[in-house]
């Protein structure tokens, strides 16, 4: 390229709703509006505004789905006439052009830039672009790419905007295949040469080291290299030799080489870049330069509530990509959609591991099949080629997959992969993520392996929908550090047999809906000899914070949140809210943690793809964040803490529950997963249990800040050299004996490292004298005599008679059952697809609400939100629905967080005067369960509590409005 002329600012402009302008000429007529470019027709607010709430995604108010119509007038130089001339759009829709009159062509690519050859077209120095952009009638649905819940179906340009002018000989395309061992790049180039006759040039190589803040100054050995442009189109190629102190490219060394070429004798230059780097794979693992790393990946959907649009600034994505960084992430992958290369850019300068999709979320059948749409999977096929040819350079373009959750013929996408690799062997292939679901296969062709099972019951990630039953480790087993996949992954027991025999037809979710599909299963067992990654890990749902409305100041507005917000305050409950928020991401943030954990127990687990590190803000609003949908820390979890379970240091604790008894032993297996290139030398695990002081609390508790103290200690050695997955052998030691409850820290640390992590235990005093409220009529004596009952009439009677009644009903009518792990994906979504496939629909609830100074509670010290302590407590309890039997004012002691959608008042202990007397109602079967040494401490503080002067409740309670939800 000899030139470049900047088209972005003003553009003629005008909307065509009803797409009539080619047929009226619409183009001619382009005086009666402007808009600025790059830009979107959103974000300039063209269109009629929109006042809608949509609930299941954030709305955009000047949505405009049709044809909008872009015209500039353009200058040229007088020489450039003689030369090559190219319009380049960056990213677009479908697009037409025309110059002055005359059409110049269309382009239908989502994923890649828009390039006209227009040279033919463009007569004088003076002449009008004319750009028509349709965000209607895709040739495929297009994913994330085009859809309201992430990015929106935005209708614009953006980009680089420019006319590229180029000599008569030129190079048209660079392509780089670097080779770690030699040091060295092949350097294959596309050659044009529009005379008559071939041409000899030399060409003048120059590469330059780049990091994050620039050239670095160092510089590979500069080179010439003779070619002949043949006449008309060519190819050439040499291999460019760096030098022996080049550098690698990886997460750890995030330095490109930018490769600069020019025709010697002429203004021609070309450039690139790329990273001098080899990811590849063995049995089990990833590696980078043949060294081992583990996948910390997040899903990505393109989310820019400010534009509305996905940015093309490396700036922006520089910034985002580092706050994910911070968090441990060394890898994206992207949901049926791909980044501009702005993206590809900053992953390149941070260290991050790629994999784009194709824009595609459906079915992929073979010619022949049923419903098989040719023009559709034609285009697709072509999309993946355009993304290979425009981004594969990219050191951080490391993988590629055919889409997301794909049904149809795998013999077609064995084919599809093995035409990628033809053409283009630089990067790992998958035939998509979570294929077939249920029935998962494996392709020969395939480089590694995305999904969350390998049959029905093996399960490799640890939550699920209902309707994808059966649910994961953390939604029904108590919490623990136990688990891994490994035995899932590869089972001892290989007479395991996939869900469903091959062409067998089953509904599945497809998208926010369901679709039938035929299954495709493998023969016998299926046995992975490729890395595995779990795909959408987490799915952890956290209550809206309506603090971020007024965050939405750009292009989406959140009337989703409004919505929710009116709601939860006609049910009396929004000075509730960011209690609700709070509590729901604390218990998040728990259960993020032991998904992630147990990812990284296992040896036979290559890496993650969590869903997601930040809010996704459509399909029914899915805030499974621990971030906001603008990468803002929601206040659950810094940084530093969320290393400790998710970076390439991992201290591990395995060890079976979090509740012990004063006196009893514990143990624990120590483990490290290790990745970080600086060699561990003369290192060990320290670990220490500080006792908390717990007698001193806030609104949030116990506090974290209150007076510690170490009371055990030790060291474990890391052998020199560590790496990978490394047991480090057992650690024991005995509770210190206590009359009251002591709740520990189990802190790991690395000495000479920022390495830690942290596990909280809770230790009871022994309780063998208490009782358990089985088959017990009262307690207490005079005044302070409490009569306990599970027959409601009974209670009623007592309480009409002026008695303290302690209340354990056996069945409450009005109720949802006691879920301790907070709601998967989101409530509305699932619902509708489980009743839509006439399945259990999920509990919904989102973890507790405890109000934790409260006298019943006293010996029970207790965080505001769930913790392990209460698992049992709520997985064996009703929790009460108080709508209409409580004033809106009126608050439970212990208090499931209800999802958005309902907003129930869920009561599982609460209290208050009724009839004559003083009721404590507590729905938690805790005879079931009397045994545990946590439910004899929390029994004994309730009954310590009502059995004084301080169970005085000052809430009314009408005792025939409570009876009929018993």
């Amino acid at each position: 390229m000899i030139k470049r002329i900047d088209l972005s600012g003003l553009w003629n402009f005008e909307l065509d709703p009803d797409k009539k302008g080619i047929e009226g000429r619409l183009f001619d007529r382009q005086k009666n509006d402007t808009i600025n470019l790059p830009g979107t027709t959103s974000i300039a607010h063209k269109g009629k505004y929109n006042d809608k709430k949509e609930t299941g995604f954030l709305t955009d108010p000047y949505l405009f789905e049709g044809y909008a119509w872009y015209s500039k007038d353009v200058h040229i130089d007088k020489e450039d006439l003689e030369k090559n001339i190219f319009l380049f759009l960056e990213r677009t829709r479908l697009t037409k052009i025309w110059i002055d009159d005359t059409f110049a062509g269309e382009f239908d690519s989502l994923t890649t830039p828009h390039n006209y050859d227009i040279t033919r077209f463009v007569r004088n120095t003076d002449f009008r672009i004319t750009v028509l952009v349709s965000n209607v009638d895709y040739p495929t649905k297009g994913g994330h790419l085009t859809s309201p819940d992430t990015q929106t179906n935005w209708n614009g340009i953006i980009g680089d905007i420019s006319l590229r002018i180029f000599d008569d000989s030129y190079i048209a395309d660079i392509k780089t295949y670097p080779d770690i061992d030699k040091k060295s790049v092949k350097v294959v180039l596309k050659t044009v040469n529009n005379t008559q006759t071939d041409k000899k040039f030399t060409l003048d190589v120059n590469a330059f080291l780049t990091d994050i803040n620039g050239d670095t100054g160092v510089s590979a050995p500069p080179a010439s290299f003779d070619i002949t442009f043949i006449s008309g189109t060519g190819n050439a190629e040499f291999e460019y030799f760096l030098g022996d102190d080049a550098a690698l490219w990886s997460e750890y060394t995030p330095v490109v080489y930018r490769l600069e070429i020019g025709i010697n004798g002429t203004e021609e230059k070309s450039s690139t870049t790329f990273g001098l780097r080899k990811f590849s794979t063995t049995e089990t693992k990833f590696l980078i330069n043949g060294e081992p790393t583990f996948l910390r990946g997040k899903h990505d959907g393109l989310v820019f509530p400010m534009t509305g649009a996905v940015p093309a600034t490396v700036d922006e994505w520089i910034r985002v990509m580092k706050i994910s960084k911070s968090y441990g992430m060394n890898h994206y992958r992207y949901h049926t959609c791909c980044p501009p290369e702005a993206a590809f850019i900053a992953a390149d300068l941070l260290g991050i591991y790629m994999e784009p999709q194709l824009p595609f979320w459906g079915t992929l059948t073979a010619p022949g099949d049923e419903n098989y749409n040719e023009t559709e999977q034609n285009y697709l096929i072509e999309e993946g080629f355009r993304m290979l040819d425009t981004f594969g350079n990219h050191a951080s373009y490391c993988m590629m997959s055919l889409g997301n959750e794909l049904w149809g013929s795998k013999e077609r996408m064995a084919e599809i992969i093995t035409g990628y690799r033809g053409i283009d062997d630089r990067h790992l292939y998958t035939q998509g993520s979570n294929n077939f679901q249920h029935t998962p296969v494996l392709l020969p062709e395939d480089d590694f392996f995305v999904g969350v099972r390998f049959s029905k019951n093996r399960l490799i990630r640890g939550s699920y929908g209902m309707c994808d039953a059966p649910l994961g480790h953390i939604q029904w087993d108590e919490p623990s550090t136990m688990h891994n996949y490994d035995e899932d992954i590869v089972p001892s027991d290989t007479n395991d047999a996939n869900a469903a025999g091959e062409g067998e037809e089953i509904e599945i979710q497809y998208g926010t809906g369901v679709k039938k599909v035929k299954a495709a299963s493998a023969d016998g067992p299926l046995i992975p000899h490729i890395p595995v990654v779990t795909h959408e890990i987490g799915q952890y749902a956290v209550y809206p914070n309506f603090r971020e409305i007024d965050k939405y100041k750009g292009v989406l507005k959140a009337r989703n949140f409004e919505v929710f917000r009116d709601n939860l305050e006609k049910k009396g409950m929004l000075n509730q809210a960011d209690d609700f928020f709070y509590t729901s991401g604390m218990l998040s943030v728990q259960c993020y943690k032991e998904e992630l954990e147990a990812a990284a127990r296992s040896n036979l687990v290559a890496g993650y793809q969590i869903l997601d590190l930040q809010d996704f803000p459509g399909q029914g609003t899915a805030l499974v964040g621990i971030l906001d949908a603008f990468m803002d820390s929601k206040g659950h979890v810094t940084p530093e803490e969320w290393a400790g379970f998710c970076s390439d240091a991992i201290l591990l604790a395995q060890f079976k529950k979090y509740v012990y008894t004063s006196g009893e032993e514990f143990t624990a297996d120590m483990a490290i997963r290790y990745y970080n290139p600086e060699k561990l030398v003369d290192k060990k695990l320290h670990w220490e249990l500080i006792a908390r002081d717990v007698n001193t609390s806030d609104a949030t508790g116990f506090a974290v800040n209150g007076e510690t103290t170490v009371v055990k200690s030790g060291d474990v050695v890391i052998p020199d050299g560590t790496r990978e997955l490394a047991e480090l052998g057992s650690i024991s030691f005995t509770f210190p004996e206590s009359t009251k409850t002591v709740i520990y820290d189990l802190v790991l640390t690395v000495n000479g490292t920022a390495y830690k992590n942290k596990y909280e235990l809770y230790c009871y005093p022994a309780n063998d004298d208490v009782i358990s409220l089985e088959n017990i009529a009262s307690l207490g004596e005079g005044d302070n005599q409490v009569f306990i009952t599970n027959v409601f009439s009974s209670a009623k009677s007592l309480l009409n008679q002026g008695k303290k009644v302690l209340f354990m009903p056996n069945e409450v009518t009005e109720s949802l059952e006691g879920f301790y792990c907070t709601d998967f994906w989101c409530y509305p979504m699932f619902r509708d697809i489980c009743e839509w496939m006439k399945k259990p629909v999920a509990v919904g609830t989102m973890g507790l609400l405890i109000y934790t100074k409260h006298p019943a509670l006293k010996d029970f010290p207790t965080h505001k939100y769930a913790t392990p302590q209460w698992y049992q407590i709520v997985s064996h309890s009703r929790c009460a629905i108080l709508d209409d039997v409580t004033d809106k004012d009126y608050r439970p002691i212990v208090q499931m967080v209800d999802n958005f959608e309902r907003n129930h008042k869920l009561g599982i202990l609460f209290e208050g005067k009724a009839g004559n007397g003083k009721l404590m109602v507590c729905t938690s079967k805790l005879g079931e369960i009397s045994e545990r040494t946590e439910v004899k401490q929390f029994v004994k503080s309730l009954v310590t509590y009502l059995t004084s002067d301080e169970f005085a409740p000052e809430n009314e309670l009408d005792i025939d409005k409570i009876e009929k939800i018993f």
